[in-house]
């Protein structure tokens, strides 16, 4: 009866304590039964002998500060203690591929911790590749993807550029105005092909999908315009199907105000529109200016407008602010027709309120289009003091 009601304490309380209290509480048990304690105890929970009368002496002595197991100096020394060079050894060989060096034996080679234990051990250190592991991380290391931050050739001005955008943004908000984030997102295939990212299936039952996906004119694309609203959170993408161009983008924001923008702007006196310094919206584009002077005539109410400087794209918070979720939220899913475009997009949200609505766009968009005198001469512009290039407001001609 003893026995099982000391089973029944250790098998409740063994998977809840570490190291030391397992240690400790099984040389209690052991104490409380007296003569043969040590052995039936042992047999219990699994412990040694010698461990459990170490814990019985242990009884005796002052608690151990902070969350020791060990009494200080306790355990087995860890290799760096052992073999002083290791870390040195180890981190040339981190540092040399990091950087570059055509002579690292592993310049060329898989940087995996069994590589890199291969050739420590060929060196003369007893590693495994689980201990250079820690060593690696302990050192300050980590696996990291390759990230997209060298912007090329920066311009004088791209900080105070974005100063100045920070400061219109501010204001914008203050006054309860809409602030958009555009931009068009990768164009995707539209068939059985693969889609970058990882889904949960049936183990060993992947989705198959088409082996090549070369470019082909035959081939539909999908052309996500996305328009983020910094001050509510919500996002609007547009899919095209034709072109490009800067028609179907401001057409784009136009269905923004239509699905979107009315609901939450019903006091509209401007917009504010932040976009990339290329592309169908980019600031030499003329078509883009003109078509967003139609909208502004239409919405009678002027347009503001800011680019990022050249070589900035990846700031614009359409980025990361829409584009990213989207990509998560149909990651390893083929975009097999246009309907199953507009649904995954559709259902992108975010604990923190984001939430999309997509739209189909079929019509067509011409290319090439030049515009005649008579229509530039109509684009009513205000260009700022600094960089007006890239800072300016589009005036309703009905002002």
């Amino acid at each position: 009866m003893i026995m099982d009601d000391v089973k029944r304490r250790i098998q409740n309380m063994w998977p809840h304590l570490n190291e030391r209290q397992r240690r400790m509480l099984a040389a209690s048990e052991a104490q409380s039964l007296g003569y043969g304690g040590i052995t039936a105890v042992s047999e219990i929970c699994g412990l040694s002998r010698v461990t459990v009368t170490k814990g019985v002496k242990e009884l005796d002595l002052l608690p151990l500060e902070g969350n020791r197991i060990r009494m200080p100096g306790s355990g087995r020394l860890s290799l760096i203690d052992t073999d002083p060079e290791l870390a040195s050894d180890l981190e040339d060989i981190l540092e040399s591929t990091t950087r570059g060096d055509p002579e690292s034996p592993l310049r060329w080679t898989c940087l995996s911790t069994r590589a890199i234990a291969k050739v420590l051990n060929e060196a003369g250190h007893s590693i495994s590749f689980r201990t250079v592991d820690t060593l690696v991380n302990n050192l300050g290391y980590s696996l990291q993807s390759n990230r997209k931050v060298v912007e090329g050739k920066q311009h004088e001005d791209r900080n105070e550029q974005f100063i100045f955008i920070n400061e219109q943004i501010k204001k914008a908000l203050r006054n309860g105005q809409p602030v958009l984030s555009v931009d068009t997102k990768k164009k995707e295939l539209i068939g059985n092909f693969k889609n970058q990212g990882q889904t949960w299936n049936k183990s060993k039952d992947p989705v198959k999908v088409n082996t090549y996906d070369f470019p082909n004119p035959d081939i539909p694309k999908a052309i996500p315009y996305g328009i983020y609203d910094i001050g509510f959170d919500k996002g609007f993408v547009n899919i095209g199907t034709d072109h490009d161009t800067a028609s179907f983008a401001v057409s784009s924001i136009n269905g923004w105000w239509k699905y979107v923008g009315k609901k939450y702007y019903p006091s509209l006196d401007y917009i504010l529109i932040t976009a990339d310094g290329g592309g169908s919206n980019g600031y030499r584009v003329k078509l883009w200016k003109y078509e967003l002077q139609k909208l502004s005539n239409f919405l009678n109410v002027p347009i503001r407008v800011c680019h990022f400087p050249p070589g900035t794209s990846k700031w614009n918070k359409v980025e990361h602010r829409l584009f990213s979720f989207i990509s998560t939220n149909w990651k390893g899913q083929p975009l097999r027709d246009y309907e199953t475009i507009v649904n995954l997009i559709s259902h992108t949200y975010t604990s923190k309120g984001l939430k999309v609505i997509c739209k189909l766009d079929r019509r067509k968009y011409k290319l090439g289009v030049k515009l005649t005198k008579e229509q530039i001469d109509s684009i009513h512009i205000k260009h700022n003091k600094f960089h007006g290039e890239w800072n300016y407001i589009i005036l309703n001609h009905k002002l």
